[in-house]
């Protein structure tokens, strides 16, 4: 009986889904054969994500931009910064990240094992030298110990702090939420409003064009034309940091950027300027504020931008003109439809 509730269930989304497809449940987290899972790996991985030693005034780690308590996000505009520095994007949250197949909101790494060694190194983020890092973390007898148990041998290297963050990392995970129970044949899962809700998101919201799947993301990058925020025009830090950002990438005409170009500066296709990664929405309420300059405070004015049809000049969206009540019905899905049981989170003790 819930296998045939599941393929209605499906039938009747997939019509709806245009070139999308539809939602699935929850499942587990892919793990890498070049990264073999251990619990000993998560728990080195879950120390180093806290230890301040990863950046370079020791002041801040991975958890400060990601902390379990704002939905692994910081809740931010834009997210923390090196001292005297400003952050030009908001910080995406972690949740489920394991699912994705491109990391930040660029896509400009591939892998967990990529992406953790970024913002070490990032002048305007922990602002570290891997060089020097790797020694600090050589100089803790008990990490010496846990990386040999881990890894064979006491070599520490940035590859393996960044394995161990990225076997951490895999066990962030978001389940067992009103849509998991529903997707598996539950019709008592989600409320009467949330289900709505949800016939709205898989219906006229046309938001599973984009938004499907397990971790609701279809893995590639949209030009929406979300606006830019006056105010971060406005500070010369930020502006200092997207030029400096541009010149990495090679961007020619660096100097006079007074935007975010996206993905156009990884790929350098036309096709990818102002483009963004689709996030998921799984805990989509704890991640506050929204869109990759975090420019809409609350799920209302995001579901407003998407309803008149995304930023202006976009080709990508068209206006859905939702009702009021279609409007609410579907931020309540997005609320509590998406929204996992609550996991109790114990900080580890570092060394």
């Amino acid at each position: 009986m819930r296998r045939l509730l599941w393929i209605v269930i499906s039938v009747i989304c997939l019509p709806a889904c245009g070139f999308g497809g539809s939602l699935e449940p929850f499942k587990e987290v892919p793990i890498p054969k070049s990264n073999p899972q251990t619990p000993e790996k998560v728990e080195l991985g879950r120390k180093l994500f806290f230890d301040r030693r990863l950046s370079g005034d020791g002041t801040t780690n991975c958890g400060t931009c990601h902390d379990p308590e704002q939905g692994y996000s910081d809740g931010l505009e834009l997210s923390l910064n090196y001292p005297t520095t400003r952050n030009w994007r908001n910080s995406p949250t972690l949740i489920n990240v394991g699912f994705q197949k491109f990391l930040f909101h660029d896509g400009r790494a591939a892998s967990l094992e990529d992406q953790a060694l970024f913002p070490m190194m990032s002048a305007y983020e922990m602002n570290q030298n891997l060089d020097f890092m790797e020694e600090e973390i050589r100089s803790v007898p008990e990490y010496v110990s846990e990386f040999t148990k881990v890894f064979g041998d006491d070599d520490i290297t940035r590859e393996r702090v960044a394995m161990a963050i990225a076997a951490f990392e895999r066990t962030i995970v978001s389940g067992d939420a009103p849509l998991d129970r529903f997707l598996r044949g539950d019709k008592d899962a989600l409320s009467p409003d949330a289900l709505k809700g949800y016939e709205v998101f898989t219906g006229k919201g046309k938001c599973t064009e984009c938004h499907f799947g397990v971790n609701l993301a279809d893995d590639r990058f949209h030009a929406l034309n979300v606006p830019e925020n006056p105010e971060h025009l406005k500070d010369p830090r930020i502006a200092a940091t997207r030029r400096f950002v541009a010149k990495v990438y090679h961007f020619e005409d660096f100097r006079t950027l007074a935007e975010d170009p996206g993905r156009f500066l990884i790929t350098k296709e036309q096709k990818d300027w102002k483009a963004f990664r689709t996030p998921t929405l799984r805990e989509v309420a704890a991640t506050a504020p929204y869109m990759h300059n975090g420019i809409y405070a609350t799920l209302d004015e995001t579901i407003e931008f998407f309803d008149m049809g995304g930023g202006k000049g976009n080709t990508v969206l068209k206006p859905l003109q939702l009702t009021a009540e279609e409007k609410r019905q579907l931020k309540v899905f997005l609320e509590h439809g998406l929204t996992g049981a609550p996991k109790a989170f114990t900080y580890p003790k570092i060394p």
